[in-house]
């Protein structure tokens, strides 16, 4: 009774195969997906309605993030600026800062609440009101209709609000650390090209686009795989926000050590 007690084979055992299910799940939606890429005449006037609803809806929110995000950089690099330190490693601090990390990774866990929040949600119901199953009855493919629009919209936003993010934390940093240092216009400009690699923009807008594919991608199949009426569809948009945030994360650690080694 007591082995059977402390026995953990179980737990481990169901969680194992629950994530295989949810893995194959999901790996069945994105070849959905691919599967009905062909019938463009379907998804690409929605594709242009969702692009527009997430780059006009979240402008605001990523102008004020990345405003805050460069400012905040600027005031603690100036904290723990040194006599010892030329005045235009400010720049290169803050450029770099902004570019690499700071940029794409909180728009990307920004749009993960606002986008995949939204996502989730309007999947989820649509599952539990049966509108879904009313498309399959029809003979219409959900994935052309609810997902495929959604997928592209987000892809090809979501790394242009990055690169918008880069120049609005720059601009702001620049602004910022002229309070709190002494730094020329030229210091700023010096310091940034001195550590400027070309590769660093490239690396951000793929950032920018990897978090795309993962915080779309998560948020529909949690939409898609909703139960239990108002409960589940609750559940399905925590559980496609707190996913989504995990991946951006691990993402970042993955690409950073793949592309900056």
């Amino acid at each position: 009774m007591t082995a059977a007690t402390f026995d953990i084979r179980r737990p481990v055992g169901r969680a194992v195969l629950g994530a295989l299910a949810h893995v194959g799940r999901l790996s069945m939606l994105v070849a959905e997906l691919v599967r009905n890429l062909s019938d463009w005449r379907v998804w690409l006037p929605r594709t242009m309605t969702e692009a527009w609803n997430i780059g006009v809806g979240s402008l605001p929110i990523i102008l004020l993030v990345a405003s805050f995000a460069g400012a905040v950089t600027a005031l603690q690099t100036g904290y723990q600026f040194t006599g010892n330190i030329p005045y235009y490693v400010a720049g290169s601090l803050i450029v770099e800062s902004v570019v690499l990390e700071l940029g794409p990774v909180l728009t990307g866990l920004i749009l993960a609440g606002r986008i995949g929040a939204r996502y989730a949600a309007e999947l989820g119901t649509m599952r539990v009101t049966e509108q879904i199953d009313a498309l399959e009855t029809l003979g219409r493919s959900p994935a052309s209709h609810l997902v495929i629009p959604r997928v592209l919209a987000g892809i090809v936003m979501i790394p242009i609000l990055t690169i918008i993010a880069n120049v609005t934390g720059i601009l702001s940093g620049w602004l910022a650390v002229r309070q709190v240092l002494p730094v020329t216009n030229y210091d700023f400009k010096y310091g940034a090209q001195v550590f400027w690699h070309p590769f660093d923009a490239w690396y951000s807008v793929i950032k920018g686009f990897a978090f795309a594919v993962c915080i779309t991608i998560i948020s529909c199949y949690y939409g898609f795989s909703t139960e239990q009426g108002a409960e589940g569809v609750g559940k399905s948009t925590t559980g496609a926000v707190v996913a989504s945030c995990v991946m951006i994360l691990l993402l970042d650690t993955l690409l950073a050590k793949l592309l900056l080694h």
